[in-house]
């Protein structure tokens, strides 16, 4: 497997990261073991989860996802060294509060590392922007926890180019560490929030990226094409705004080209992001095994020119 660098972090990962949103969620602990197994298996390396997954299924208060990845790595705990563990902070769990004051930082990464069993965190983000947390309390919290060792590299996600730029302002003239990671929304329908000014800063600032809802949802995977197909998910409610000409017009071509290669079109959708210069590894869930291999062939997917431009044609 060809690694990666992500950014200026230092750690290198594969093409694709894993999401932890599902654990405790739409997978169970059983199968969480068996998915995180074959995806280790594969030779892919990141895992990418937060403190607040998954808050927001029945029954749950968040820190379901890490502790299930925790206890995943205590009954193997060789696979530590093989995987690199993305977490982030700024969700107060059971709560619906953005926090990201160094007060709040250090409570959140200690309750992040007792979930996830380990000593060290390889990249903690900040989750979101928060308006009322200043650049320089933020970074400087960071700045405790890096050279404490206990988190390896530092990121944000959900920041727009204004909020990231301020950041990276702050960072300079304050001497403060930098976020060397974005995580943005980003896949072949939602491509407004990315594409341009924050798409050219990451390049510019070296910035590596991991995108969420790389599949939006699930939309990608050609399942869902009327409103009656929504039922078939728990993310069904989500993808209600695909179902429009554009979304229709996105699969055809994902149908097209994964025909021409004998893919699936989520491998397809996500063979593109790879193939994005700004992107560094698209993230992406799977709840079963049969999923799992699919997101592997996904790696292994070389798109031509031709498919690369159909697809920017059809999702414009």
């Amino acid at each position: 497997m060809k690694l990666r660098a992500l950014g200026t972090t230092g750690l290198d990962v594969a093409p694709l990261v894993f999401g932890g949103n599902v654990f405790g969620w739409t997978v169970d602990e059983k199968t969480s073991f068996a998915l995180l197994d074959a995806f280790v298996d594969a030779g892919l390396n990141a895992i990418d989860t937060a403190d607040v997954y998954s808050a927001w299924a029945p029954g749950n208060s968040g820190g379901e996802s890490e502790t299930i990845i925790g206890k995943w790595l205590k009954q193997q705990p060789a696979k530590r060294d093989k995987v690199l563990i993305l977490t982030k902070v700024g969700s107060a769990l059971g709560k619906p509060v953005k926090d990201l004051s160094a007060s709040w930082i250090a409570q959140s990464v200690e309750g992040s590392l007792r979930r996830l069993g380990v000593d060290r965190i390889d990249l903690y983000q900040s989750h979101w922007y928060v308006a009322s947390a200043a650049n320089e309390e933020t970074l400087g919290a960071y700045d405790a926890l890096l050279k404490a060792g206990t988190v390896r590299a530092i990121g944000c996600s959900n920041f727009d180019a204004p909020q990231l730029a301020a950041a990276l302002k702050v960072a300079k003239e304050k001497g403060l560490p930098r976020y060397q990671t974005l995580q943005p929304e980003y896949n072949l329908f939602d491509r407004e929030g990315f594409d341009g000014a924050l798409q050219e800063l990451v390049l510019r600032e070296n910035i590596g990226v991991i995108t969420y809802y790389s599949l939006a949802s699930g939309f990608l995977s050609g399942k869902y094409r009327s409103d009656a197909d929504l039922i078939k998910s728990a993310r069904g409610g989500g993808i209600a705004k695909y179902l429009n000409p554009r979304g229709m017009r996105i699969l055809d071509a994902l149908n097209a080209v994964a025909s021409q290669h004998g893919a699936k079109p989520a491998e397809v959708a996500l063979a593109w992001l790879m193939a994005q210069k700004a992107v560094t590894a698209p993230i992406a869930s799977a709840t079963t095994l049969e999923q799992m291999v699919s997101l592997v062939r996904a790696v292994h997917l070389d798109l031509t020119a031709q498919d690369l431009a159909l697809l920017d044609t059809a999702s414009v």
